[in-house]
């Protein structure tokens, strides 16, 4: 479901509209979350593959939060760029189940977007597992335009709230692919060793970047550029001195890996060019042109690099007609 959102997102950018409408009739067919042949919400399964059979299938029926928020993102672009109706119409239906599927209200608190269902990602009624680069402040913005029923306004506020508190957990204020939030005390803690998600710095947190770099663009969010300043000093610092920045990062600040992340340095650059113009220069012309020949960022099977090195490079002032609602 990621890979579709992203192709969604990056064909509405691009004035394309037979490739969005490929992939959205392709995701809404194959892609249903089903019980007993019955579609349970507008959501999509986030994992589609081969079985054992040999036969192509979904093969995890949970949904993944932010390929759900981008897909509808760009639903609503679209909508408004190719004037479809339709797509606004879907866009709707998804956000209604977006909201009762994917926020947890905690009482006399705030509401959080949660990376999936609640069976998943609800640990006992007080223990929350969020991933910080799923939230869109700039994308919770635009559902309100949308669908004023919902208050997807209290998102944003707790979008930075754990974002900044959650950073706490790195030495070096590093935002972590996962974290653990105690709705009782307010506490953040890393998720056990022998959990299969991790709380460090790594592929998952480089989207934090990209997210708020274009919130604050778009929507001229202090708390973004803020978090940016204050957040990317560590990186900065490393960029400096050794003109690489490790794939992943350990809690203390410690290279887990020896090797980079092309990924990482198209977050790097969309964060860059706002806070520190130089630098980001920098690593366009070091890590991510050398990368680019014929058509492709370092090879054809490097999906994530391809979607994450488009979005980064984008330039987010070109299409502020987008975030107008129309009437």
């Amino acid at each position: 479901s990621e890979a579709q959102a992203y192709a969604m997102l990056r064909a509405v950018f691009a004035d394309d509209p037979t490739t969005f409408a490929r992939t959205l009739n392709w995701s809404e067919n194959n892609l249903q979350r089903t019980v007993a042949g019955k579609r349970t919400d507008q959501l999509w399964a986030w994992e589609w593959g081969r079985d054992a059979q040999g036969n192509w299938r979904i093969s995890d029926r949970n949904f993944a939060s932010d390929a759900d928020i981008d897909a509808i993102t760009a639903l609503i672009f679209a909508s408004r760029r190719w004037q479809r109706p339709d797509y606004l119409q879907l866009a709707q239906s998804k956000l209604q189940d977006l909201w009762n599927l994917s926020t947890v209200a905690i009482p006399q608190g705030a509401r959080y977007l949660i990376p999936g269902p609640t069976d998943a990602f609800q640990e006992r009624s007080h223990l929350l597992i969020l991933n910080p680069s799923y939230f869109a402040p700039y994308a919770f913005r635009i559902f309100a335009q949308v669908d004023p029923a919902r208050d997807w306004l209290s998102l944003v506020d707790s979008s930075y709230q754990v974002l900044e508190d959650s950073a706490k957990l790195s030495k070096v204020n590093l935002p972590s692919d996962w974290v653990i939030l105690d709705t009782q005390t307010s506490d953040y803690q890393a998720l056990p060793v022998s959990h299969s998600l991790r709380t460090e710095y790594s592929f998952n947190a480089y989207r934090v970047w990209w997210r708020l770099a274009w919130d604050a663009v778009w929507f001229q969010e202090p708390r973004a550029t803020q978090f940016l300043q204050n957040h990317l000093k560590h990186l900065q610092q490393t960029w400096r001195s050794t003109q690489r920045v490790p794939a992943q990062i350990d809690l203390q600040g410690n290279p887990l890996v020896n090797y980079e992340a092309t990924s990482q340095y198209a977050m790097l650059y969309a964060a860059f060019r706002l806070i520190e113009p130089a630098i980001a220069t920098e690593i366009l012309q070091q890590k991510l042109l050398p990368q680019y020949q014929g058509g492709i960022w370092e090879q054809d099977s490097a999906y994530y690099t391809q979607n994450l090195v488009g979005l980064g490079l984008l330039p987010p002032t070109e299409f502020a007609q987008l975030l107008q609602l129309t009437r």
